[in-house]
């Protein structure tokens, strides 16, 4: 009997589903970063905020373009629509943390990121956890093809996020958002720099 195989219209249609809401994402962010234009002076501009939209901006077109590789599966079922899907749903949570409904209740984007840190946080570990389970259903293969620095890096984003959500220290956050942005940006050219 001959192995199953995915149907290419099943995974352009999962692409279409999975581009909506990072769509979704990625608008929240350029949404949000044109109220800064728009109303200069009504919200003050905290940088370190501003960081990690640069952040989950380049997470999520790095998202997009690594998710190429799920046409390589054998099979897709339900679960791994369901499981892509939700993956895509932490990311919306994310950037909606990043710039709420209302600033009502807080003084400035620092004062709300400082005090909302423990969810973004706690989301973006969520996030580099759940990745490990995406590039592992990629196959054994295409997870052992990034070597030890792939666990390694994601262990780290981790832990350094559960500190970040626990602590607020203003100079462990500078040093964090600009190290992960950094990072982030090396990374995805070193890995991801052409599809096959």
């Amino acid at each position: 009997m001959e192995p199953a195989h995915t149907d290419p219209e099943i995974f352009s249609h999962i692409r279409v589903v999975m581009g909506m809401i990072v769509s979704l994402s990625l608008a929240r962010l350029l949404s949000g970063i044109a109220l800064f234009v728009q109303h200069p002076g009504k919200t003050h501009v905290y940088w370190i905020h501003l960081g990690w939209v640069l952040f989950m901006f380049v997470f999520l077109v790095h998202f997009w373009w690594w998710e190429f590789h799920l046409h390589s599966l054998a099979v897709i079922d339900v679960s791994v629509y369901l499981f892509v899907v939700l993956y895509c749903c932490v990311f919306f949570f994310l950037c909606v943390m990043l710039f709420p409904t209302t600033l009502d209740d807080y003084s400035d984007y620092e004062h709300y990121f400082m005090s909302r840190r423990a969810w973004f946080f706690g989301a973006l570990a969520l996030a580099f956890a759940v990745d490990l389970v995406d590039t592992a259903l990629k196959g054994k293969a295409y997870f052992a093809s990034y070597g030890l620095e792939y666990p390694a890096r994601n262990a780290v984003y981790i832990l350094l996020c559960i500190a970040a959500a626990g602590t607020p220290n203003r100079r462990f956050h500078a040093v964090f958002v600009v190290a992960a942005v950094a990072y982030q940006l090396v990374w995805m050219y070193r890995a991801f720099d052409l599809l096959d």
